[in-house]
């Protein structure tokens, strides 16, 4: 079955997806987040298929997330670094670390984020970087943006809903 190509939708959340929304590429991430860098190391990490994991690898690196990096001439070995695209995808990391620890982890955390000076365990939240108000607040809003076509003004005009912009572009988060 051919997946959909959602790279040319409209959407940022559906083009986010298209570069990292297959579950390898995301737990790829992760590691590379806690610091490995090697073939060898993500394959035993994830016991993911040599084959599965090189092509993972690769769309991370076209897609920019990740750098390739030779260390080895002879056999030819490379490591994988994050780019300042790849660490963008920290706060998305660890908002799916928080959602996942908060509703899926039943027996209590497997793992937790720590300030590395104090020791204290972080309690994650996404803030608006203005005015540092949780982005769960009533008052935050999806709204067109300036570049919305006719598909995405059809999909943010639901009838009914409140805000500081007319009902018909008006989506509550």
């Amino acid at each position: 079955m051919q997946r959909k190509d959602f790279s040319v939708m409209t959407c940022p959340i559906a083009r986010a997806l298209d570069r990292v929304g297959e579950w390898w590429s995301i737990l790829i991430l992760r590691d590379a987040f806690a610091g490995m860098t090697r073939f060898d190391e993500f394959q035993k990490s994830l016991g993911i298929a040599p084959n599965i994991l090189t092509s993972r690898l690769n769309g991370l690196v076209e897609s920019g997330m990740l750098e390739r990096h030779q260390y080895n001439a002879h056999p030819p070995r490379s490591e994988y670094r994050l780019t300042p695209k790849g660490e963008d995808f920290r706060s998305v990391l660890v908002a799916l670390f928080a959602w996942g620890n908060r509703h899926f982890m039943p027996d209590g955390a497997t793992m937790q984020i720590a300030d590395t000076q104090t020791g204290q365990i972080a309690d994650p939240i996404m803030v608006d970087r203005a005015t540092l108000r949780p982005l769960t607040a009533p008052e935050f809003t999806m709204i067109p943006g300036p570049a919305a076509d006719a598909n995405t003004l059809r999909r943010l005009a639901i009838p009914g809903r409140q805000g500081l912009l007319p009902t018909n572009q008006v989506t509550p988060l």
